[in-house]
């Protein structure tokens, strides 16, 4: 018999040999200071394009007022217990009213944690007779909420209506249960969006029904930041849309949104909810008063295309290729050749953070071999001189690594396979 600790003395798992070394550059890098456009890394001031903080609330006056409020009202502790048994109040039915009526749906659930609420929403939504069809490169909470049900599960690849059509005619051919496909909204590593119009034609033709985690949709996508459903003019086709606070919302946890009657079954079956202390009050008021701006932040998500707008613009002036995206993300791709990805890649991310722009790093097996990704988050908090200077190093860094930046077609294709093309 082993002992099961034993594989944490070896540079085996997840970022292994980085873990192994005692890493905190690369991975788990410490930042101080309040999420915004510039933060301290390592005692010095850099340009911030890895928070997902999109329309800049994070440090917005109005919700520290109401998180105040809350807290002197409160505390952190208050309502104590789950929903279930001693941790429900107005306010938390409320806001579920409130985001219940901002997606357009009937009703909503609130999650601790937008992970646990995908999690525990596929989970508790789907049995043994089920089929849950997933897209390939869903977030890891899809992945988890899929595996953990006791549905059977299903993958098409990325973004292919082909593929999933294939797969909706295999499984409703013989599906004893119901069928429920999974998708993102806005795909938060590379900016592209989900087909949703396509999608739902089909999971309609075929009698499914469709779950959206529009994680980085929401607040940003679509006129009155709705989401993506709303993007594409399909909200209505939505079964199940799922947003987070962990973005636009710069807070946390998450909501369920649909027909009341599958909210109900969702209160009193999914285990992430069902077992978890109700969320603090804090959280609820600051989310409130977040949803208000939301509603009326037009000029927000405005500054938020347009930053994106310069900074992919800057770049691709360069030479440097962005991918095709459709939502604000700036993800830029680099040729490695043949060398090192670890060894290249990390000497990029090292002279832009040594230069004064904090960046994340994407390469295989994450994405091809041959490749890194930088993915940059434009937010409204940042200016147009943000932008100036982090274009300005990113050509300094071109000139002075010697980059090759050219795309042959081998690099082409391996990016249009990351976009499901």
């Amino acid at each position: 018999m082993k002992d099961i600790f034993q594989k944490c003395t070896t540079d085996g798992g997840y970022f292994g040999v980085l873990r192994a070394q005692g890493d905190h550059y690369f991975t788990r890098p410490i930042l101080n200071g309040l999420p915004g456009p510039r933060m301290e890394f390592l005692g010095k001031e850099k340009i911030m394009w890895s928070v997902n903080n999109y329309l800049g609330l994070a440090n917005n006056e109005e919700v520290k007022k109401a998180a105040m409020e809350a807290l002197e009202t409160y505390s952190v502790s208050a309502p104590m217990g789950s929903r279930m048994m001693s941790g429900n109040t107005d306010e938390h039915i409320a806001l579920e009213k409130r985001l219940a009526a901002f997606e357009q749906k009937e009703d909503a659930i609130l999650f601790n944690y937008g992970y646990m609420g995908v999690v525990g929403t596929i989970d508790s939504l789907t049995d043994t007779d089920d089929v849950i069809l997933m897209d390939k490169l869903a977030h890891a909470c899809i992945v988890d909420g899929s595996m953990a049900s006791r549905g059977q599960v299903r993958v098409f690849r990325h973004n292919d209506m082909n593929s999933l059509e294939m797969v909706l005619k295999r499984v409703t051919r013989d599906c004893k249960g119901g069928v429920l496909v999974v998708t993102e909204g806005t795909y938060g590593m590379t900016g592209d969006l989900a087909p949703l119009k396509e999608i739902c034609e089909l999971k309609d033709k075929y009698g499914a029904r469709l779950f959206c985690d529009d994680a980085h949709g929401i607040g940003v996508m679509g006129k009155t930041g709705m989401g993506t459903g709303e993007y594409f003019g399909v909200q209505d086709k939505i079964d199940i849309y799922f947003g987070t606070f962990a973005k636009s919302f710069a807070a946390i946890g998450g909501f369920s949104a649909t027909r009341k009657d599958a909210v109900e079954w969702i209160k009193y079956n999914a285990r992430t909810q069902v077992f978890a202390k109700s969320m603090p009050m804090v959280f609820v008021k600051a989310v409130g008063k977040t949803l208000d701006l939301i509603i009326h932040g037009d000029e927000r998500r405005k500054k938020v295309w347009e930053i994106a707008g310069k900074l992919k613009k800057g770049l691709k002036e360069l030479g440097y290729y962005i991918g095709t995206g459709e939502s604000p993300l700036c993800s830029v791709f680099i040729p490695l050749g043949d060398g090192d990805v670890h060894k290249i890649g990390g000497g990029m991310v090292h002279y832009l953070r040594e230069n004064g722009v904090f960046v994340s790093a994407v390469i295989y097996p994450v994405i091809p071999l041959g490749l890194c990704m930088f993915r940059m988050v434009p937010s409204a908090s940042h200016t147009d001189a943000d932008v100036e200077e982090t274009v300005a190093v990113f050509k300094k860094m071109r000139e002075d690594l010697n980059l090759n930046l050219k795309m042959g077609d081998d690099e082409i294709g391996k990016i249009n396979k990351v976009y499901g093309k």
